[in-house]
């Protein structure tokens, strides 16, 4: 391990999205279509007779909703809460958007019974296609079992949705190259607009044989519409600070905010590079994405995949389960890397109960978890209880990091700063 690089006096914060971790059904979990008991930190727990997560445990996750392993602790290191969505949806880009102050009022669309015949006729003709497979809601994974080899046999592409506003085309990379599946993901993020104006375009490599298709991670990419409104992103990036995002944090946010960028395969590389990032031993000179990047970044946003993925949309459960603990694993060692100015952020977008019905998201509430090296053996509680919106963490981490905030939200860094040790 590289030895931490400590920092004294520049205020840096870290945000971890662990992808589709839900605290307990949000009040209008019947509006989205789930039950009143998903709960995915908790059922995940129950089904797999119990989660060791000793870091998060000490950071106060078991005081936010009963985890079967996770004792709550009255005396944690950090500070919990949970958040509740004010956005329409429950889907990957409300969530992030609205973690960095932009609520979206209105849902995108969604497409239950598959894509209308106009637009299909339209991507056919300008991708040059000759038709595509599917164009109905399945599981990722499923569809390829069904319709891989007819994909091979045919070069045509599988295109799918789900309960997200989403347009996915699944090709395999023997069979259609991986420039020419952008390219037609490309084309179809410009036809999918107006009425049909989707939050996402993902483009879904895949290798193997029938019988044994597996979807490539890394080389998965999101093209999402641009956050309407400026987030905090975009005052930090003004600013002239460094922002790093890790994951799939680039697509959602159309690179729109950000100065760096790299997109990870597994949540075992993005948790690798957030810690080199909070070291300050990551080669940025690659990663940058503006013409003139700032030399260090000072905010580092990961989005931590495989949780929904791989696990919570594959129904999982001991998958997701595994995947918490792995990460749990790596936040000891990133938390040792900060220095006494840096603050830790760890939360969700959405829910994603791998025991619930179906293969959707769930509409939860999201912990919230926070932590600095200045706050360690802060007196008092450390409740953040229930906050009215993600944005609190967009607001809260602008005065974390002297950003002049004028958007929504509550900032509970006021709450923080009286604990804050000189």
């Amino acid at each position: 391990m590289d030895e931490p690089v400590r920092r004294n006096s520049v205020k840096r914060a870290v945000v971890i999205v662990i992808d589709g971790c839900g605290a307990g059904a949000a009040p209008d979990a019947h509006e989205f279509g789930d039950e009143p008991t998903c709960n995915t930190l908790a059922n995940t727990a129950a089904a797999v007779g119990g989660l060791n997560l000793p870091c998060l445990e000490r950071l106060g996750l078991g005081n936010i909703t009963r985890i079967q392993g996770v004792a709550p602790d009255s005396a944690s290191a950090g500070w919990f809460g949970k958040l509740q969505e004010s956005s329409r949806g429950k889907d990957t880009q409300t969530g992030h958007w609205e973690l960095m102050g932009l609520v979206s009022n209105v849902a995108f669309p969604l497409y239950p019974n598959g894509f209308p015949g106009d637009i299909l006729e339209r991507f056919v003709a300008e991708t040059g296609c000759q038709g595509v497979l599917g164009n109905k809601p399945a599981s990722g994974t499923g569809i390829l079992d069904e319709l891989g080899q007819e994909h091979q046999r045919t070069g045509f592409p599988i295109v799918y949705t789900s309960g997200d506003s989403v347009f996915q085309v699944a090709c395999h990379v023997d069979t259609v190259p991986l420039e020419r599946q952008y390219e037609w993901c490309r084309i179809a993020r410009k036809i999918l607009d107006g009425q049909h104006r989707v939050g996402r375009v993902i483009c879904r490599p895949f290798t193997g044989a029938p019988g044994n298709y597996r979807r490539l991670g890394g080389d998965r990419r999101d093209y999402a519409v641009p956050p309407p409104a400026p987030t905090l992103l975009d005052r930090l990036r003004a600013r002239g600070d460094g922002v790093l995002g890790i994951g799939k944090i680039e697509d959602i946010f159309d690179r729109q905010g950000l100065t760096h960028a790299v997109h990870t395969g597994s949540n075992k590389e993005g948790l690798e590079l957030t810690l080199a990032a909070v070291n300050g031993t990551v080669d940025l000179s690659g990663l940058a994405i503006v013409p003139e990047p700032p030399p260090s970044v000072q905010f580092i946003f990961t989005n931590l995949v495989d949780t929904d993925m791989l696990f919570g949309h594959r129904r999982d459960v001991r998958g997701y389960a595994g995947a918490l603990v792995e990460i749990d694993q790596w936040l000891g060692r990133i938390m040792e890397a900060m220095g006494p100015h840096d603050i830790l952020c760890i939360s969700s977008d959405h829910g994603n109960d791998p025991t619930a019905r179906g293969t959707d998201h769930t509409r939860e509430y999201v912990p919230l978890l926070i932590w600095s090296p200045s706050l360690e053996e802060a007196p008092g509680s450390h409740d953040l209880g229930t906050r009215q919106g993600f944005v609190d963490v967009a607001a809260s981490l602008a005065v974390w990091l002297g950003v002049n905030w004028d958007g929504p939200g509550v900032s509970f860094i006021p709450e923080l700063s009286k604990a804050v040790k000189t």
